[in-house]
């Protein structure tokens, strides 16, 4: 007689050595109507640009790259904020569920996470060093998470204050 636990345990693993899972699966539609949506987009305007999809962190993120794109996206990100919220709809509509896909634009978002983890570990050297806390300039969504998670890192606390669009991170030191 076999054991039905392992009999169970084998058919997970099977399972999940056999393909994607939901997830994974529900990610790459989200990237792939996202891109639909991209792809049109850019021949309306008549814009050259090829699209990576990637997974990352439980999300599906997309970048545009290539040619002359800076005018999607905008001062400060502005209007690539806008095309973000654009693409999730459209991937909404696409897939009847709402996404928290990362859309880049010309490498915009990459770099200004760079920016970001830097000002936010100077901010960090300095709660330490003052022992106060120490209030950023305003941010959105994206650049908050990307400071609260180096702050994070670094083993400080923060949060958010205010309302948008004046929304920023106080880094807190230590209790």
């Amino acid at each position: 007689m076999t054991d039905p636990t392992s009999t169970a345990d084998s058919t997970v693993a099977e399972t999940e050595q056999s393909g994607p899972t939901r997830l994974q699966q529900r990610l790459e539609a989200e990237g792939d109507a996202a891109a639909d949506f991209l792809e049109e987009l850019l021949d309306i305007v008549d814009l050259d640009g090829d699209i990576d999809l990637d997974i990352d962190n439980d999300r599906a993120t997309v970048s545009v790259v290539g040619g002359d794109l800076l005018q999607l996206v905008g001062d400060n990100g502005k209007v690539l904020d806008a095309l973000q919220e654009l693409t999730r709809l459209a991937v909404l509509q696409e897939t009847g569920e709402r996404s928290r896909l990362m859309l880049d634009v010309a490498g915009h978002r990459a770099q200004r996470r760079t920016e970001l983890e830097k000002e936010a570990l100077e901010a960090v050297q300095s709660v330490r060093t003052s022992g106060e806390s120490l209030p950023l300039g305003a941010m959105n969504p994206f650049e908050r998470k990307v400071v609260h998670d180096a702050v994070a890192g670094a083993g400080l606390r923060s949060e958010s204050e205010g309302e948008e669009p004046h929304r920023r991170v106080v880094v807190l030191p230590t209790a």
